[in-house]
């Protein structure tokens, strides 16, 4: 009787396995408030795809404003992951939001006095990528210190599961704003969005920070990170996969305007059920997630959901009919998220702690650069080939690839023995102004241990 119980117990578990960050309280205040602020934000991004969408009747110049928004991450992802590895990451954090709040404001303000413009939304665009390429690494590194290591998976699953919330729930909004009030309205309702966040900052209690190492040399930090990419297997394969899913298959979500109104003929509510739809199938998939990586392993969950990825962005670009891309689009927001959720959790649980927000940065990176080149080239594409032609033959492209590092045995680099967080201790050099110190990993730490500084 007690082994049935006990079975039992094991079996819910891993049912609920996938949400297991929420049984730490502040994991649960910092997920309210970037919820809050993300529902704000796909407010302003369906106000803005549909309005460059609108004006220029163009997938080309639609894409190239969503590209403007990840392009700085090129430059400022590996800065911001070695700036939050040395800072006071809810400081940090703290300032960016602010920053985000002004430039959102700017927009609101254009919009209501009728001055807002094609090159005004791409200006403000890139200024926003610069601070949300500050910001992504941070806010992965603050995950990290909100839950023990075992939760990271639950915690970055969920955390994509409150973005994706967002997802529906704001263009929903989005179109009452619009039809409420116009772009003005939505826009100002991002703006106000952010101070959810510097709420949910200021209640959040972390952990007292480990003495580490001086720092002097950001450039060196900077390049260990990259060093510590180029090493580890595991990541590398990792960041390998982020590169061909962005670039390929990614550029759906910024094109979805273009996709209900200029193929379907379906408007700004086309845009906001597509949009919802993606949402509602990415939410599904971070509940899943977690319990699928228990059960598969996360090498096996990562190959098989991007397999899944490419096949059904295949159907989504190919189908006849504006309610069947509704179907599609869910199923393809899931497997998108179940992809790089487990990309993500590879990469930041195979360092220690004072190495994640750097690896992280560079997991950033690849994303962002990779969605805004794709954008960029399929969009542009598509305005003289088809956009459907050319979206569903990237898909393809994504599904061979893979199909050729599942056979190639590449993907079982993921779960290899991590270079900077393995059995035996590892050392490295890191350059510093002081002279140079070695990093030593403690011997048998776990994702979120330390590492020690000697000279």
């Amino acid at each position: 009787m007690d082994l049935a119980v006990a079975r039992a117990v094991r079996a819910r578990q891993d049912r609920l396995s996938s949400l297991r960050a929420f049984r730490h309280p502040n994991f649960v205040r910092f997920w309210l408030g970037a919820f809050i602020s993300n529902v704000g934000t796909w407010m302003e991004t369906i106000g803005v795809g549909v309005y460059v969408t609108e004006v220029t009747g163009r997938a080309g110049w639609t894409g190239t404003v969503a590209a403007l928004i990840y392009l700085p991450s090129l430059v400022l992802g590996p800065v911001a992951g070695a700036l939050a590895d040395r800072t006071d990451r809810r400081r940090l954090l703290s300032i960016l939001t602010t920053a985000q709040i002004l430039i959102a404001a700017v927009l609101a303000v254009l919009a209501l006095t009728d001055r807002l413009s094609v090159p005004a939304v791409a200006v403000l665009a890139f200024l926003a990528g610069c601070v949300n390429a500050l910001v992504a690494p941070v806010y992965s590194s603050l995950l990290a210190e909100l839950v023990p290591a075992e939760d990271l998976l639950s915690a970055l699953s969920l955390s994509s599961a409150q973005y994706n919330l967002g997802r529906i729930i704001g263009p929903s909004l989005a179109a009452l704003a619009m039809a409420a009030g116009g772009l003005a309205t939505a826009f100002f309702c991002n703006a106000a969005s952010f101070v959810a966040v510097l709420v949910s900052l200021m209640l959040v209690q972390l952990p007292p920070r480990a003495e580490h190492r001086e720092h002097d040399d950001l450039w060196a930090e900077i390049v260990t990170g990259f060093r510590v990419a180029r090493e580890d297997a595991g990541i590398r394969t990792a960041l390998v996969l982020t590169s061909l899913i962005s670039v390929l298959v990614a550029p759906f979500i910024a094109l979805i305007p273009v996709y209900a109104i200029t193929v379907f003929g379906h408007g700004a509510s086309g845009t906001s059920l597509l949009a919802a739809a993606q949402g509602v199938g990415a939410i599904a998939a971070a509940v899943l997630t977690g319990t699928l990586a228990d059960r598969w392993g996360r090498r096996r969950l990562v190959s098989r959901m991007t397999l899944l990825l490419g096949t059904v962005a295949i159907a989504y670009w190919l189908v006849p009919s504006f309610w069947m891309a509704v179907v599609l689009v869910a199923l393809l927001g899931g497997a998108y998220l179940s992809t790089l959720t487990g990309v993500n959790a590879t990469c930041m649980s195979r360092v220690s702690r004072l190495l994640q927000a750097r690896v992280s940065s560079l997991y950033t990176m690849v994303l962002g650069v990779g969605y805004a080149t794709g954008l960029l080239a399929l969009s542009w594409l598509g305005d003289h080939v088809g956009l459907r032609l050319t979206m569903a033959s990237a898909a393809v492209l994504l599904t061979l690839s893979v199909a050729w590092m599942r056979r190639r045995g590449m993907l079982r680099l993921l779960d290899g023995p991590a270079q900077f967080l393995g059995r035996d201790e590892v050392t490295f050099a890191v350059p510093t102004l002081a002279g140079p110190a070695t990093m030593k990993e403690v011997p048998g730490a776990k994702a979120g241990g330390e590492l020690r500084a000697s000279r």
